[in-house]
């Protein structure tokens, strides 16, 4: 007998990374158009958990409209062997198994989950959210035997999820308080998830102390955890072995976890720069860092925002600009976790080279950012296109005007080179979004540039060549 033989839809692992889409979508919870969702797991003593309950507060799927719902799944365990530093290990496993289902799709973690479930499913019964709390419970107990009871409780009632939601935004600052002040130097290994493989099958996140996973919901103590818990799990423990370059952020360990878990398709990466062998990003990210090219420096977008970047995109086209797994020079799917820690894009001249945030994003951020700097980094209210961002720089003084009086003018040539010379450079075989980059030629014999924006290239090679007038 199968252990979800009494559920309406399959469950199983074939269904992780399917996509519903709005027009084949019954209704969705959370997601960019509700402020208020969450997800928080709680470790209670075993006398205060009734094990196999299951609790719906607000309307039920058969109840629901074609809408956004915000939306709160709260989950309390109890078992002799858990601790509270488990927490967050259990909540990040929600995103896999709610994934196992049939018809329902979950992106993201912590406050920014988004979940759709498929008419398709609802037709087949699966009408009522005690059916997801029973696959739950029962892949949880199954997988993490330390589990001796859980009990769940679905939030759709607006105020019952804005209650809640405070509750889980102070447990997650907690347990990120915790993880500060540790240094990469501090310990002896670095732990790795692969869990987001099933939409982004070759992203493996690197977690140390000073990087959090991209998606903001594992720390480097979590890993540890999850690792002695579930050995088999998709968290492991990475040996550090040589530091090859400390302000980069490149190990020898790293270098071969993420070889061999993204097989063999990365073999390097640099966890505090967003150019060369940059940190690979799934799409769970809670923020991208971008590249300006215009002001050479870097703007951050976090997924709530709902405006565009100054290059006049917002954040759905950044992210598609740097999730899948790949290396993308200039796009970095970042935690916020991750921006407030003292290498963040170290290797890139960190808050020295940071130009513009989301004035909410930068309140969030302030008191990591160095006070000198702070004021000096525009938001959406100072710059919504490079020519403000440019002014709003000069005018504040920021120290990535220094790099522009760095860069040396180019001359004009005074005459064309010769006909038939030419140059070759390669250009990355990853697509990768463009919004205005441009290519300086006064090395190759002229004083003029180009600029493309908006465009994507996919090409080996690109050979330029000169021509007689």
């Amino acid at each position: 007998m199968s252990m979800f033989e009494d559920i309406p839809v399959d469950v199983g692992i074939i269904y992780e990374g399917e996509r519903i889409r709005w027009p084949d979508a019954l209704a969705e919870f959370g997601g960019p158009k509700e402020e208020k969702k969450f997800e928080l797991v709680r470790v209670r003593s075993l006398d205060k958990v009734e094990d196999g309950k299951i609790t719906v507060i607000g309307p039920d799927i058969s109840d629901l409209e074609k809408k956004s719902y915000p939306f709160g799944i709260y989950i309390e365990v109890a078992g002799k062997e858990l601790e509270e530093e488990l927490e967050g290990v259990v909540e990040r496993r929600i995103h896999e198994y709610c994934n196992y289902i049939e018809g329902l799709m979950h992106l993201n973690q912590r406050y920014d989950i988004w979940l759709r479930l498929s008419k398709r499913s609802f037709d087949k019964g699966l009408n009522s959210f005690t059916y997801i709390g029973k696959v739950l419970q029962r892949l949880f107990k199954a997988e993490l035997p330390i589990i001796e009871k859980i009990q769940v409780t679905f939030l759709t009632d607006p105020e019952k999820v804005k209650e809640r939601y405070e509750e889980a935004m102070k447990a997650y600052e907690k347990r990120d308080a915790r993880a500060r002040g540790l240094k990469d130097e501090d310990v002896d290994a670095f732990y790795g998830c692969s869990l987001c493989q099933s939409f982004a099958p070759t992203h493996v996140c690197v977690i140390t102390p000073q990087r959090y996973s991209n998606c903001g919901a594992i720390s480097w103590f979590d890993g540890r955890a999850a690792a002695r818990v579930d050995p088999k799990g998709p968290v492991f423990r990475i040996e550090k072995g040589e530091c090859l370059d400390p302000v980069r952020g490149e190990h020898t360990g790293a270098n071969e976890a993420v070889n061999a878990k993204s097989g063999g398709e990365i073999s390097r990466v640099w966890l505090y720069s967003a150019f060369g062998y940059p940190h690979t990003s799934c799409g769970c990210f809670e923020a991208v860092a971008f590249y300006v090219p215009e002001v050479d420096g870097f703007g951050i977008v976090h997924r709530g925002f709902q405006g565009t970047a100054p290059n006049g995109l917002p954040f759905t086209t950044l992210a598609d600009s740097t999730a899948g797994g790949r290396q993308v020079n200039g796009f970095h799917g970042v935690s916020v976790e991750y921006v407030r820690s003292p290498k963040f894009l170290q290797t890139d001249g960190g808050w020295n080279r940071v130009v513009w945030v989301p004035e909410t994003l930068k309140e969030r951020i302030k008191g990591f950012v160095p006070a000198e700097i702070l004021d000096k980094v525009a938001t959406d209210k100072e710059a919504n296109n490079t020519e403000e961002l440019k002014t709003f720089l000069e005018k504040m003084g920021h120290p990535v005007t220094e790099r522009w009086r760095a860069i040396p003018v180019p001359a004009v040539a005074e005459k064309p080179p010769e006909r038939g010379r030419f140059e070759e450079k390669i250009v990355a075989q990853q697509p990768a979004m463009v919004s205005a980059v441009p290519l300086g030629m006064e090395s190759w014999g002229g004083g003029f540039k180009i600029i493309l924006k908006n465009v994507k290239i996919n090409a080996k090679k690109l050979k330029i060549r000169s021509k007689e007038k």
